[in-house]
């Protein structure tokens, strides 16, 4: 059974948290989402119910927040599987993986943002190392949720920082289109990067940095 007063009393008080729910949870979440968007269509003055192109809309656009467009807000974080960095061949250089999918949804407007990641660590000897697989999985996951990008940019490198123990660094990159500024406002198509960078990217002079933006340079010259 669904304990409906629970449904009630936990709450996203931030955008970016979330609460794994169950399916028959977020059945009953969708069920409520679509009636009051079924009202808010009527307050726009849109005879939706009579419009056969609309006439299930609030359905489905509550669906598509729920499963697809915010679905990491009620979601677990993704598990990842890491190995041990030991041995004689224990690595020392950067892993990189550039040009992971970015889908996300403005805070402010609830209007898409997308575009692509760009991630980077070193691991240190005796640390970790993650399936390569799993670094989309966790770019996803934080995606998954009404954002901003900077905060998406820092919530990704929280979580591979506390995922890769023993890193000797970790560099993100994220660039992304945001229709908020594309489809309303000033109207402009644009690009928005942000980054965050620690251990040995951050220090003077430091190779890895230099490296990592190469990378990143290249996937632009594909």
């Amino acid at each position: 059974m669904i304990n409906e007063d629970s449904l009630i009393e936990q709450k996203l008080i931030l955008c970016n948290q979330n609460i794994p729910l169950s399916s028959e949870e977020k059945h009953a979440m969708i069920e409520e989402a679509a009636k009051h968007y079924g009202k808010f269509l009527t307050a726009l003055k849109h005879d939706w119910k009579n419009d056969p192109n609309a006439s299930d809309t609030p359905m489905r656009v509550a669906k598509s927040f729920v499963n697809d467009l915010i679905t990491g807000c009620y979601s677990h974080p993704p598990k990842l599987t890491s190995f041990d960095n030991v041995g004689d061949q224990a690595y020392s250089g950067l892993v990189f993986q550039g040009d992971i999918k970015i889908n996300s949804i403005c805070a402010h407007h609830h209007l898409p943002f997308f575009g692509k990641a760009h991630v980077a660590y070193i691991p240190g000897e005796g640390g970790k190392v993650i399936g390569l697989s799993k670094l989309n999985r966790v770019c996803d996951y934080f995606a998954r949720r009404p954002q901003i990008q900077e905060n998406l940019t820092m919530q990704i490198h929280s979580f591979l920082n506390e995922a890769l123990k023993g890193n000797r660094g970790i560099a993100l990159m994220i660039e992304s289109s945001h229709l908020c500024c594309q489809m309303r406002g000033i109207e402009h198509d644009s690009t928005m990067i942000t980054s965050k960078l620690s251990g040995v990217f951050m220090e003077n002079h430091n190779l890895a940095r230099s490296e990592f933006y190469n990378f990143v340079s290249k996937l632009g010259q594909k």
